[in-house]
């Protein structure tokens, strides 16, 4: 068997990273496995699992391009319109599931998902914006939103 290039593995790991971000955000991390991305890409589990050895790995590697997506949602032109696009995203299936993703990772014991920085961001971009009133904004809309994904959680029982 001939050995693939460089450029063929980026392209295939690559490929793996964008199927994971989509279900990330569709079907949530803990129904994404190596056979739902094998099922989708066309690469076989034991190909996914030589470039991501963790499932955690994948969070890893597509932080920033999560944080980013939650923040491209946000509009940070004022405190309000900051509440009120925060609000709007709750309604967004794909953006709420970063938070569901930020809180089912909290209190984890893998070093590497403690490390994530999605949601930092978005309290970075609130402070560069707004100073301390923008961080204690973020930090309100995440304690609603725990508040919500909860009662969520409790409806869908």
């Amino acid at each position: 068997m001939a050995k693939r290039s460089r450029v063929e593995t980026e392209l295939t790991v690559n490929q793996i990273l964008d199927e994971a971000f989509k279900q990330i955000l569709t079907i949530g991390f803990e129904s994404m496995s190596y056979t739902t991305l094998s099922a989708a890409t066309g690469v076989s589990r034991t190909g996914i699992s030589h470039h991501f050895p963790r499932k955690t790995e994948f969070l890893v590697r597509l932080d920033e391009r999560i944080g980013q997506f939650f923040i491209e949602g946000l509009d940070f032109s004022s405190i309000e319109s900051l509440q009120q696009s925060w609000y709007a995203l709750m309604q967004h299936p794909e953006r709420k599931a970063v938070l569901q993703l930020f809180f089912s990772l909290c209190g984890s014991v893998d070093d590497n998902v403690k490390t994530l920085k999605s949601l930092n961001t978005v309290k970075e971009a609130a402070i560069s914006h707004f100073a301390e009133a923008g961080s204690q904004c973020v930090e309100q809309l995440i304690g609603h939103s725990a508040l919500v994904l909860l009662q969520d959680g409790k409806t869908a029982q």
